[in-house]
């Protein structure tokens, strides 16, 4: 199975992500992630995304496809895989489609996480993590059991990432709604395209994914 999960920044992709690597075997295909480990193992591609990266600039779509290709094929064919952050644009959907023909394979589906733009300002304003572990909290819907305390591995060092502002949150939704409505108008009119509730609670929200797979 090869699904993408689209939605703006602090939807909660990442989250659904993972529990779809943990309930169904998929592997999460993260953009950043695998920009970040090309880089760090130096292939000619990576360095390249490293250059572009060091100098605070977008990494072009065929820098960013070659890489996603080149991760395609250290895979099993078989291994299913969910996409997160990827495509951002109409000329890497098209490239995707491209790259997984090429390979005998297609897309399953595509779900949209469709969100509240006032409400998501609020959820990624509202994010702070432990320091030691990495363990996620937010001020109004996921506060330690102990207030100063993770409740995962008893560390007492918290802190936000600097870009979660609202003033950056909207830039960075208005970029997004910019790039990526033609990108859900695209799948849209694949016939691939499925929309859930993303500011349903986190359980919900993988109820309503785990359906729209269902019934692929």
């Amino acid at each position: 199975m090869r699904i993408i999960l689209l939605g703006p920044p602090g939807c909660g992709k990442g989250t659904q992500s993972k529990r779809l690597e943990v309930a169904k075997g998929l592997l999460q295909l993260s953009t950043g992630d695998m920009l970040r480990a090309a880089a760090e193992a130096g292939s000619e591609l990576g360095l390249k995304a490293k250059a572009i990266m060091d100098g605070g600039n977008l990494v072009a779509d065929e820098v960013v496809v070659a890489i996603i290709g080149e991760r395609l094929d250290q895979l099993d064919p078989d291994q299913g895989i969910v996409l997160d952050g990827f495509p951002r644009n109409v000329a890497q959907a098209e490239a995707l489609d491209n790259l997984l023909k090429s390979r005998g394979q297609n897309l399953d589906a595509v779900i949209e996480l469709k969100v509240d733009d006032e409400a998501l300002v609020k959820r990624v304003t509202g994010r702070f993590k432990c320091d030691t572990c990495g363990q996620g909290y937010h001020d109004e819907f996921e506060q330690p059991q102990v207030s100063g305390v993770c409740d995962k591995c008893g560390g007492t060092s918290f802190s936000r990432r600097k870009d979660d502002t609202a003033e950056t949150v909207l830039n960075r939704l208005e970029v997004y709604y910019g790039e990526t409505r033609p990108v859900i108008a695209y799948y849209g009119e694949k016939g691939i395209l499925s929309s859930v509730d993303g500011m349903a609670d986190i359980d919900e929200v993988t109820k309503q994914i785990n359906e729209v797979l269902e019934a692929n």
